[in-house]
C-alpha cells in the first residue's frame, strides 16, 4: 500500500471504531517510519522487518495494554500490516506474506524495491486500483464526518469542539 492510504485507513478505522483519530493514524505511520529509513541506511536488507513483523505486534499490544491512545496505536499498527499483506496477495504474491514471521522465518520477497521503485511499479496493479476505490470510500466517510466541516467563527458555539480529537 502507498503511504498515504495507510493515513486514511487510520482515520477511517478511528472514525468507525470511535478511537483517538491522531493516535490511530500514528499507528498506521510507525510500521513505514521505522523499517523504511532502516532500509535505505543498510542496516537491514528488506523493507518489511522489525517494525512489519507479527512479533513487533506483540510486543507492542503487551507494551502498550493501558490507555485509549496505547490501543489505538496497536490498532493503527495492526491495519498497516494487514493492509500491506493484503496487497501482496492481491498483486499475486501471497508467499511474500511470510514477512509478518520475520526474524523467525528469513524470507527474500520476489519484489523488494526501495520506495520510490516500488511506486512506480505499483501504478497499474489490481491493489493500486482497490486503492483507488478505498480512497473513494474515505472521501465518503470524511464527508459525513461533522468534525471535517467548516468551522464558522461568527457563529455562536465552541468552534473548538468540532475540530478536537476524541
Amino acid at each position: 500500500m502507498l503511504f498515504p492510504t495507510h493515513l486514511v485507513a487510520g482515520y477511517v478505522m478511528a472514525r468507525g471504531t470511535n478511537r483517538p483519530v491522531w493516535w490511530v493514524i500514528f499507528g498506521t505511520v510507525l510500521p513505514d517510519a521505522i523499517d523504511k529509513p532502516l532500509a535505505l541506511a543498510g542496516v537491514t536488507e528488506l523493507f518489511h522487518t522489525v517494525a512489519h513483523s507479527a512479533l513487533a505486534v506483540v510486543v507492542l499490544a503487551l507494551a502498550l495494554r493501558t490507555g485509549a491512545r496505547g490501543a489505538a496505536v496497536w490498532v493503527g499498527w495492526v491495519i498497516h500490516l494487514a493492509m500491506d499483506a493484503g496487497q501482496i496477495i492481491i498483486n499475486g504474491r501471497p508467499a511474500d506474506v511470510q514477512f509478518l514471521l520475520w526474524p523467525v522465518v528469513e524470507h527474500t520477497p520476489v519484489i523488494s524495491l526501495p520506495p520510490v521503485e516500488f511506486f512506480l511499479g505499483y501504478i497499474g496493479s489490481p491493489a493500486f486500483f482497490l486503492e483507488i476505490g478505498f480512497w473513494v470510500f474515505a472521501a465518503f466517510v470524511a464527508s459525513r464526518d461533522p468534525s471535517l466541516r467548516a468551522v464558522d467563527p461568527t457563529r455562536d458555539g465552541d468552534a473548538k469542539s468540532a475540530l478536537r480529537d476524541d
